[in-house]
């Protein structure tokens, strides 16, 4: 460190996708000095440690995209990642059930994109292996995809974090909240809550606020980010014994989210969610949690406007199953037909970072933009927890030739 940097790197979000990143940095250039700064008094505070906390297996996705490839990729990684260091983790499998005739043609373009992107093990089941599968699940057709799994990321993240720091001059720091950028030539002034920070470079991975980074350093960008909460209930001790392991319906094809589906997590509980409702507040984790601020930042967005405009009854079938647990329930029976009221309890919620298109483009893969001696990563979405490690290494690359590491 010389003259007026503090450290070369300075990572903003302390999440699982700016953790991986200075990682991989890390590894891959041990002389530079590198900090990562989260706002929160705990690492993994938002996205990562509100999902739920599924290793996906990459079925879903695009064929060649980013998101398919680092899934992939991610995937494996993070097993092995798991393994070494002995974090909980499982690889039971899942299911995806078909309930109804109109479903299948969905499902069919599912396994065959499933295929394209070579997901190990992936196989076409009836109703009678889904009964075998799962006992309590009711569908006409399915799809089980052996290499899926549950993990927590929050330990992942935590882990990240201790070996970053393992090197003397790095620091991983929590409660700074980035609040400005102080450009000179040759650096830049990370201004927080606490202290500066002087940096040649700076990565922002900042999650629910990364286009308010990208603000900060006078990036014109024309994607907002759109908070989305989604709730999960619980099944009681008692009902969770109907669910063995993982258990997804078909998902709507015009929307990135996978629908209310049942996990068996590495505690033992089961949760089943979330539903996809836009929020009035950016962290905002209660149903009526409200903030000014992000509430005008979304409502002035005319992206978001079009987008409502064309998804108007999907959104209201979202928000009437936010508030009334009938409706909830309602969703969770197409699959498992015996739940009732007394079976289910309110759980945890998150809530994602959707970037929109000034058209209402729901951007499905990763965006990340170069500007000065910034790289914003604005639009990491699922599964990007765990393609973490593969995202890592993707940003690792991008750093390494933009800053000419």
């Amino acid at each position: 460190m010389k003259g007026n940097t503090d450290f070369d790197i300075v990572v903003v979000g302390g999440g699982i996708v700016g953790l991986a990143s200075a990682y991989k940095i890390t590894l891959n250039h041990p002389d530079i000095s590198i900090a990562v700064l989260e706002k929160e008094n705990r690492l993994a505070a938002h996205q990562t440690g509100h999902n739920s906390g599924v290793i996906h297996s990459g079925l879903y996705y695009k064929p060649g995209s980013n998101k398919a490839k680092t899934c992939a990729a991610g995937r494996k990684e993070l097993v092995s990642f798991a393994k070494r260091y002995r974090i909980p983790y499982k690889i039971c499998g899942k299911i995806i059930v078909a309930t109804e005739e109109k479903e299948l043609p969905s499902l069919e373009k599912i396994f065959q994109n499933g295929q394209k992107n070579n997901i190990e093990g992936i196989e076409k089941i009836g109703s009678d292996e889904i009964k075998q599968i799962e006992p309590f699940c009711s569908g006409i057709e399915g799809i089980r995809v052996p290499c899926t799994g549950v993990i927590d990321f929050v330990r992942v993240a935590n882990k990240l974090a201790k070996l970053i720091e393992k090197k003397g001059q790095n620091k991983v720091l929590i409660s700074h909240k980035v609040i400005g950028f102080d450009k000179h030539d040759f650096y830049t002034k990370v201004l927080t809550n606490r202290k500066a920070f002087g940096a040649k470079y700076i990565i922002n991975c900042a999650g629910l606020q990364s286009d308010r980074i990208a603000k900060m350093d006078v990036l014109d960008t024309a994607i907002r980010i759109v908070p989305f909460r989604g709730d999960y209930y619980e099944l009681t001790e008692e009902a969770s014994e109907k669910v063995k392991n993982l258990i997804y319906p078909v998902p709507n094809p015009d929307f990135p989210f996978l629908g209310v589906h049942f996990t068996r997590m590495v505690n033992g509980k089961v949760e089943c969610g979330p539903n996809a409702v836009f929020s009035f507040k950016r962290e905002g984790y209660d149903k009526t949690d409200f903030s000014l601020r992000d509430t005008w930042d979304a409502l002035t967005y005319p992206g978001l406007w079009k987008m409502l405009l064309e998804h108007w009854k999907y959104g209201l079938g979202e928000y009437k199953r936010a508030f009334s647990k009938k409706s909830f329930l309602q969703q969770l029976q197409r699959l498992i037909p015996s739940l009732g009221l007394d079976d289910i309890k309110p759980g945890k919620a998150g809530v994602r970072a959707q970037a929109l298109g000034p058209n209402g483009e729901l951007i499905d893969d990763f965006r990340i933009e170069k500007h000065r001696n910034c790289i914003h990563v604005l639009n990491a979405p699922s599964p990007a927890a765990t393609a973490s490690l593969a995202i890592g290494d993707y940003i690792n690359q991008i750093a390494t030739d933009y800053f000419k590491l």
